[in-house]
C-alpha cells in the first residue's frame, strides 16, 4: 500500500506538463513494464490504461493515476521516461521553472510526422539552421513522400511537427471458443495452423542513382517490424523483404504464389510498403510495379491453391501529392479530440479478361470461379476522380495506417470481420489531424478506404484452434 501521494512540486509539474505530455508521451508495453516493476501501477491499472483507444487517451489515464501512487511515483515516471528512449519529456519535467516558457516553446513545434506522396514530390524538411533552433535532433523528423515518375522536384524543403500515436504492442486478443463456434458457418473457413502465409515488402532505402528522387523513408522499418509481430501472433508464417527492385518485388511475389503450402492454408496476406503512384509502387531503383499485375497474381487463374480463400493486401504507399486541407464542419465542435494524421488508400478490384474456363478430367465442366475473387484491398491514401492524396508517416513510428490497422487487429480481430475492422480503420484515420503550427500541414486531414470482393465475414478467430 502506498501510504501518501505524491509531493505537492512533483504533482504541479505534471499538472503544468500535462497538456504537452499529453501531445507528446507514448504510453506502450515498456513504459507500463517499469512502472509496475517499481510497484507504481498495480496491474489493474496496466490494464486499463492499455485498453484506452489512443495514445492521448493512455497518456491522460496515466497523468491521471500517478499523482496517487505515493512520492516515488514522479522519480519512477523520469526513470521510465529514459528507459524508454523519451529523454526529452524526462528533460521537460525535471528543468528548472524560470525556463519553462522557452522551453516550452520549443517542445510544441517539434517534428513528429512525414507525410508520404507520390506524384509532384514534396519532400518537407526544416534547415539545418531552424532545426537545431527548434528541434532536439533525437526527436522524429518528418518528410512526405511522394514522387511523380521522373519528375523533378518544384518545392522547397521544409519539415514540420505532426503528432501521432504510436504502435501498441498489446497481444493480440484471443477468439472465444464460444465466438468462433457462433460464427464459423457463415464465414471463410479460418482454421488451419499456421492460418496462412503473409509477405511483407518493405522499401525503405531507394538507390541514389536510379531514383534520384525517392527519399529514403524514414520509419518505414517501424511498419515492416509492426506487420511482422501482429501477423505471427495472429499464426501466420511471416517473410519480409527490404529493398527490391521493382523485378526483385515482382520475382518475390511470384515465388510467394507459388508456395506449395498455400494448399493446406486457409488464407494469404500481402503488403507491400513504399513510394507510390496511382495504380503502381516504387521498386529501390525507381521503376514501377503495377497493382493490377499484383493481384492479378493471385487470382483464381494464375494461384489456383488459393481459389475460394481469402487473400488480403494492404498498401501502404501515396496515390498523389495532394494533401487534404479539412473541411470545417458546420455543426461539429470546435476542434478534434485527436491531433493527428495519417492516411490509407482504397483500391479498386480490376476486371480480368482471360478465358476462367477449367475443363474437367472426364469432360464434365467444373464449376466456374470469376476471373478475381475473395480479396480484399486497403490503402494508405484516397484516390478520386480528380486528385490523389498522400500518406503519413511517423519517422520513428512508422505510418499512421499500419499504426491503425496493427492497433485494430489486436484489439478487435477476436470478434470482428475484416471488413469491419477496416471500417473502425476509417473511423480512427477520419479522426486524426496534422499538429504542425506555422506550416501549411497544421490542421491537416486525411482519409482512408478499402474495396473488398469477399463472398463471407473474414474472422481470423486469432489464437483459437479447434479440436476435433
Amino acid at each position: 500500500m502506498l501510504e501518501c501521494g505524491m509531493l505537492e512540486r512533483d504533482r504541479q509539474t505534471l499538472r503544468r506538463r500535462s497538456a504537452v505530455l499529453c501531445k507528446q508521451l507514448v504510453v506502450d508495453e515498456l513504459l507500463i513494464q517499469s512502472l509496475q516493476a517499481d510497484d507504481i501501477l498495480t496491474e489493474s491499472m496496466a490494464e486499463s490504461i492499455m485498453a484506452e483507444q489512443t495514445s492521448q487517451k493512455r497518456s491522460w489515464r496515466l497523468l491521471l493515476l500517478l499523482p496517487k501512487r505515493g512520492p516515488r511515483a514522479f522519480s519512477s515516471f523520469c526513470q521510465a521516461l529514459r528507459e524508454t528512449e523519451q529523454q526529452h519529456l524526462c528533460d521537460l519535467l525535471t528543468q528548472s521553472p524560470e525556463k519553462d516558457g522557452k522551453e516550452t516553446h520549443i517542445e510544441s513545434i517539434q517534428p513528429e510526422e512525414e507525410p508520404e506522396a507520390k506524384a509532384g514530390r514534396l519532400v518537407m524538411q526544416t534547415t539545418e539552421r531552424k532545426r537545431e533552433r527548434y528541434t532536439d535532433s533525437s526527436l522524429p523528423h518528418p518528410t512526405q513522400e511522394g514522387v511523380a515518375a521522373k519528375r523533378a522536384r518544384t518545392h522547397e524543403s521544409m519539415e514540420f511537427s505532426l503528432d501521432a500515436d504510436s504502435p501498441i504492442n498489446t497481444p493480440v486478443l484471443p477468439c472465444t471458443p464460444e465466438f468462433y463456434h457462433s460464427h464459423c458457418q457463415q464465414s471463410y473457413r479460418m482454421n488451419s495452423s499456421p492460418r496462412g502465409f503473409a509477405l511483407v515488402i518493405s522499401n525503405v532505402t531507394f538507390d541514389p542513382c536510379a531514383a534520384a528522387d525517392l527519399d529514403p523513408r524514414k520509419g518505414g522499418e517501424v511498419d515492416d517490424e509492426v506487420l511482422r509481430k501482429v501477423f505471427t501472433e495472429l499464426d501466420y508464417v511471416v517473410t519480409v523483404h527490404r529493398d527490391l527492385t521493382a523485378q526483385g518485388m515482382r520475382s518475390c511475389i511470384e515465388n510467394f504464389c507459388r508456395r506449395p503450402e498455400h494448399r493446406t492454408a486457409d488464407s494469404c496476406a500481402v503488403c507491400l510498403l513504399s513510394h507510390g503512384v496511382e495504380g503502381a509502387v516504387y521498386g529501390t531503383d525507381g521503376q514501377l510495379l503495377q497493382l493490377d499485375w499484383v493481384f492479378e497474381a493471385f487470382d483464381n487463374a494464375h494461384c489456383p491453391l488459393l481459389q475460394n480463400k481469402p487473400k488480403m493486401f494492404f498498401i501502404q504507399a501515396c496515390r498523389g501529392d495532394e494533401m487534404d486541407c479539412g473541411v470545417e464542419q458546420i455543426d461539429g465542435p470546435a476542434r478534434t479530440c485527436s491531433p493527428s494524421c495519417e492516411q490509407r488508400d482504397a483500391g479498386r478490384e480490376g476486371q480480368g479478361d482471360a478465358d476462367s474456363r477449367q475443363r474437367g478430367d472426364m469432360g464434365r465442366p467444373r464449376i466456374k470461379l470469376p476471373q478475381r475473387s475473395d480479396m480484399i484491398c486497403g490503402y494508405a491514401s484516397l484516390k478520386g476522380q480528380r486528385i490523389c492524396t498522400a500518406a503519413m508517416r511517423n519517422t520513428k513510428r512508422g505510418s499512421w495506417f499500419i499504426q491503425e490497422l496493427n492497433t485494430a487487429l489486436r484489439l478487435h480481430a477476436r470478434d470482428t470481420h475484416l471488413a469491419d475492422i477496416l471500417v473502425q480503420v476509417n473511423g480512427r484515420i477520419k479522426e486524426r489531424e496534422g499538429y504542425a503550427p506555422g506550416t501549411a500541414h497544421h490542421r491537416c486531414k486525411e482519409m482512408s478506404e478499402f474495396t473488398s470482393s469477399l463472398c463471407k465475414d473474414l474472422y481470423l478467430f486469432p489464437k483459437y484452434q479447434p479440436q476435433y
